[in-house]
């Protein structure tokens, strides 16, 4: 895989319908997407002196946080009634490459700020709930 942009690393939210639509979270800036594995130490007497992993074992998550600029899409205001509402939704993270991933999330932070004299901005942090695929 080559080179890719990072402005082409978008965040998209499900419409709730079934299939899901997915829109652009608009005005992103910055996103970051850590995989977590939970390791499972199954070491024993016999593991000569070495740790072993237990493979397929523990509790993965994936986690995704993004930060940009507030524009009052409506993609945006899906996302800030799910925040208030505590409800995990579908959302979709595409990549330049044309590589999907997929999964439920629920949003564990939204703050808004906003300068005198500048725009207003927003962060956020999803936590996934459930599997997520690689498309």
């Amino acid at each position: 895989m080559g080179v890719e942009k990072g402005s082409a690393f978008l965040l998209k939210i499900g419409d709730g319908g079934a299939p899901a639509a997915y829109a652009t979270v608009a005005g992103m800036r910055t996103t970051q997407l850590p995989v977590n594995g939970e390791a499972v130490n199954v070491t024993h007497k016999g593991s000569g002196g070495w740790r072993e992993l237990l493979s397929g074992a523990g509790v993965r998550s994936v986690s995704v946080s993004a930060a940009g600029i507030f524009t009052g899409s409506a993609a945006e205001v899906r996302l800030r009634n799910h925040a208030l509402a505590g409800t995990v939704e579908d959302y979709e993270l595409s990549f330049e490459s044309g590589e999907k991933m997929r999964g439920r999330f629920l949003v564990t932070r939204l703050d808004y700020a906003g300068d005198y004299n500048g725009e207003r901005n927003y962060a956020l942090s999803l936590e996934s709930s459930g599997p997520v695929v690689s498309l």
